[in-house]
């Protein structure tokens, strides 16, 4: 009887398999051999978590012995099945708390390398039209052009946005300059009828709303 990733995984759901297990199943071939179970653990040992995985490029993963390319790129395909699955447009997600964004923010955002600044565009029932990128880089009042931040909802005559951006170091925590960005965009906001409902900072599972913190907004 086969007792292997890919024979758990038909006989018990993939909610019954650990982290490791579910990494050797997408490894394996036909056979589902055992050594793929070593080889996940290592990816695990090595990249630290899922989200270490997700920002690993193929070639970092396959300087992992017995990994090789093409295996490394069936992972990566199946990492961003699952981000893409969250972000892609279905039944429109409806925002009612910061939480509620952090979690398709962090899904686009928190794996990134590089600072981006996204807006997430809303209507009138703070259902999600879109996630917007608007700039890419060190985050900076003297680089983002404000206007830029409104132009796509202008577009799509959104009601409302919230604003984004990472930090790949693994730290939201805002700093002086997050809080004047966003001091800036939400005034610009109100001169066009555009409501900024927060500014969320993302990075690897974790997450800090400006908005909440009383940080940028007028309270």
């Amino acid at each position: 009887m086969e007792t292997g990733p890919v024979a758990r995984l038909a006989s018990c759901g993939a909610a019954a398999l650990s982290d490791a297990e579910i990494i050797a199943a997408l490894l394996s071939g036909r056979s589902g051999r055992a050594s793929t179970f070593t080889l996940a653990q290592q990816l695990l040992s090595t990249f630290g978590d899922w989200n270490g995985l997700q920002r690993a490029s193929i070639d970092e993963l396959q300087r992992v012995p017995g990994l090789g390319r093409a295996r490394a790129a069936r992972l990566k395909a199946a990492l961003d099945v699952g981000r893409r699955l969250l972000v892609a447009p279905g039944e429109r997600l409806q925002i009612r708390a910061p939480g509620d964004a952090a979690q398709l923010l962090m899904a686009e955002l928190g794996h990134r390398d590089q600072e981006h600044l996204c807006t997430v565009l809303l209507d009138t029932k703070n259902r999600v039209q879109a996630l917007h990128t608007v700039y890419i880089g060190s985050l900076n009042s003297s680089m983002v052009r404000v206007g830029e931040v409104f132009k796509e909802a202008i577009r799509r005559n959104s009601a409302a946005l919230i604003v984004s951006h990472n930090h790949p170091s693994g730290d939201p925590t805002p700093s002086p300059e997050d809080v004047l960005v966003t001091r800036e965009i939400v005034a610009a906001g109100k001169l066009i009828d555009i409501e900024v409902l927060d500014h969320l900072i993302v990075s690897a599972g974790r997450f800090v709303s400006l908005r909440e913190r009383g940080l940028g907004f007028t309270q």
